[in-house]
């Protein structure tokens, strides 16, 4: 009697096992069909590496994703890893050849007027088959040299194409072959949301092509930019480690869009502590368009040249000779001419008068507070665009419209543009 049952409690045993089993097969093909769905399969993706740079995101072809996919055996791997690894390894494998090591070298004159060669090191995205790549500023800046390697091993020497300063944004240029080039896809990053996935990959230390895995902590931060009194606004704040080396490199979702650019950490070591950020990829966008066609961001002047920040604007010091804002009416300081006697001399001494200077307090209604706010208003605009400019004059608020021109600088590039032979 105890060996049946015994041998009972072993069928039963053996039954259970057979249903956890047959379970854990359909809960893995669920699984299976619901990750398909979320990112389709390398086969079925609209490729969007063709060359030029998908920046819209209403493209059609940026309806699918991941399109320098590497096809995956997905049904080989569900039954070993959970769904979030699988994810983390798609996003990875069709995102990472998209990645590249930037080494660069410069030259400094110590106190002793001696030459040192000084090295540095980062990260950087394919933008396009034609070798444009995307990186940081501070990554290339100063740089006498830059080499490029892919993640196929191969070194190129790259030349700066244009830097965006303000935002800590450069591209760069190689001659490889199309066929080596594998353009990540930029995505839309006011879309994003605190507490999404995101996958950070770089070259930290010089470990190339480093995944590391994070989510969105915070939107809509500021970092301070290379240039004085600027701003880089709407930065990505995140999770995922990121360590020297790690700038220029690509902040992906999970679907395999670009949605950022690496650039900072906030750490008292210069490690990572868990607070990093990104410049955004609508900014991105907006940007490397104007790098590659200018090498520059073109952007309106008013032709104010300077301007001291106070408690109740920017009052302005210096006007450009003729410029927008001259002409419309606006005022700098006055200059008063006196006598003076200094010793047995008596001669003519100028000096400015800056309570005859306006102060302005807004732009189209909007507060000014500082340079970056009146810089960040005016460069939205386009040429010939009017603003409201309000100022403060004789202690009584009043607007004055402003015309927007180009500055003479970008004037001078879209003549010599307009001059090039149409070889079409």
């Amino acid at each position: 009697m105890s060996k049946q049952v015994f041998l009972g409690g072993v069928y039963l045993i053996f039954g259970s096992i057979l249903g956890m089993i047959a379970m854990s097969i359909l809960n893995g093909t669920m699984c299976a069909q619901t990750r398909n769905k979320a990112l389709p399969a390398a086969s079925d993706v609209v490729q969007s590496n063709s060359g030029r740079l998908s920046t819209n995101p209403t493209d059609p072809a940026r309806k699918e994703i991941l399109p320098s996919a590497a096809p995956l055996a997905l049904n080989s791997l569900q039954g070993r890893y959970t769904p979030e690894e699988l994810i983390n390894i798609r996003v990875y494998e069709n995102s990472n050849r998209s990645v590249v090591n930037i080494n660069t070298r410069s030259v400094r004159q110590d106190w002793y007027f001696s030459e040192a060669a000084t090295e540095g090191e980062g990260s950087g995205a394919v933008l396009s088959k034609d070798g444009y790549i995307l990186t940081n500023f501070h990554v290339v800046a100063g740089a006498q040299e830059i080499t490029v390697t892919l993640f196929n091993g191969k070194t190129y020497s790259a030349l700066i194409k244009g830097v965006d300063p303000s935002n800590d944004i450069a591209v760069i240029q190689i001659g490889a072959n199309p066929d080596e080039l594998f353009p990540v896809t930029l995505g839309n990053s006011a879309e994003l949301k605190v507490g999404q996935r995101i996958f950070a990959i770089g070259n930290p230390f010089g470990l190339e092509r480093t995944l590391t895995v994070g989510i969105i902590s915070s939107l809509n931060r500021t970092l301070p930019s290379r240039l004085q009194s600027r701003l880089i606004k709407q930065v990505i704040q995140i999770d995922a480690a990121i360590n020297p080396g790690n700038s220029g490199g690509p902040l992906m979702d999970s679907r395999g869009y670009m949605v950022g650019m690496n650039t900072a950490i906030a750490s008292k070591t210069g490690q990572s502590a868990g607070v990093g950020f990104a410049v955004p990829s609508n900014t991105i966008s907006r940007v490397v368009k104007q790098l590659i066609k200018h090498g520059k961001i073109i952007v309106p002047t008013i032709g104010i040249n300077k301007a001291l920040q106070t408690d109740k604007g920017l009052l302005i010091i210096q006007l450009e000779d003729d410029g927008p804002a001259a002409r419309a009416g606006l005022r700098g300081p006055k200059i008063v001419v006196q006598k003076r006697r200094i010793g047995n001399i008596i001669g003519n001494f100028k000096t400015l008068d800056r309570s005859a200077a306006d102060i302005i307090y807004s732009i189209d209604g909007k507060p000014i507070h500082g340079a970056d706010d009146f810089l960040t208003i005016i460069e939205s605009h386009k040429p010939g665009d009017v603003v409201k400019v309000g100022v403060i004059r004789d202690g009584m608020k009043t607007e004055i419209p402003v015309t927007l021109e180009l500055s003479s600088d970008d004037a001078e590039i879209q003549r010599q543009e307009s001059d090039e032979p149409n070889w079409n």
